[in-house]
């Protein structure tokens, strides 16, 4: 998989790992290894990474030589040596070469992201949350995702994943920001990609009952002392008739 001059290139391998017992239930561990080289940036990464079903089990930070558990118990029951990764790296851009020479730097289909923006609570108001920006089916895999609350960008507190493997070898990808819901914030989540003519934004702001203006609380009030105000009348106006009809009834048959 190559690009043409200036664009991101990405060389993608998929091993797909099935045990005896495992083929039986259906379950499938995949690991995943990617390089990709952005030449307008000079910018050169890659991914190691294993899952269990779709689900992540740990990835390997290539720059600090260090496995990254999905969850910390993982690590009592799997072991890896990190240098098969870094092999495997060192590989993928010996091939990356090898299929841009060949290719003759051919410009590869890009593939635009979709972009899903949801809460990770319930939302209440002033209730600390979470807003997900859920990045999915695009390629490469060279992609910038930034947050704008109340069209201002947000830069602290944000949480980005790796790259995940998507469908028809594609990719998705989280990033994760903390917020306080406030009534009248609003936020964007801004996805930039080669397949996007300009920067995609994803607007979500809280659904929130809105506020009783002081006039409608007047009217509220004055209603309810009105309707108890004629429940009072028309007690008193029914108390009184019933004294006038016993009364009568009393004259009409004397003891």
């Amino acid at each position: 998989m190559a690009g043409g001059r200036g664009v991101p290139l990405v060389l993608l391998a998929v091993l797909t790992l099935q045990g005896a017992e495992a083929v039986k239930v259906g379950n499938m561990m995949i690991q995943t290894d990617m390089y990709q080289l952005d030449e307008r940036l000079q910018q050169e990464g890659g991914e190691f990474i294993f899952d269990f079903d779709g689900d992540e089990m740990f990835h390997v930070d290539l720059q600090k030589q260090e496995n990254v558990w999905r969850l910390p118990e993982f690590g009592n029951f799997i072991s890896f040596e990190v240098q098969g990764a870094l092999q495997n790296a060192v590989v993928m851009k010996t091939n990356l070469d090898i299929l841009m020479k060949r290719s003759n730097r051919s410009l590869a289909t890009t593939v635009p992201p979709e972009v899903t923006v949801f809460p990770k609570h319930q939302v209440e108001l002033e209730d600390p949350n979470v807003l997900i920006c859920y990045v999915d089916k695009f390629w490469p895999s060279v992609i910038s995702i930034s947050w704008l609350r109340n069209g201002q960008e947000v830069t602290d507190g944000i949480l980005e994943t790796i790259f995940y493997r998507g469908s028809e070898h594609t990719f998705r990808k989280f990033s994760y920001l903390p917020f306080i819901p406030t009534r009248g914030d609003y936020y964007d989540c801004r996805v930039e990609h080669q397949g996007l003519h300009r920067p995609l934004l994803k607007h979500w702001e809280p659904q929130l009952p809105l506020p009783a203006s002081e006039s409608t609380e007047t009217l509220v009030c004055a209603l309810g002392l009105a309707v108890g105000i004629v429940g009072i009348i028309v007690g008193t106006i029914l108390i009184i008739k019933a004294m006038k009809m016993n009364s009568a009834r009393n004259q009409r048959d004397p003891l």
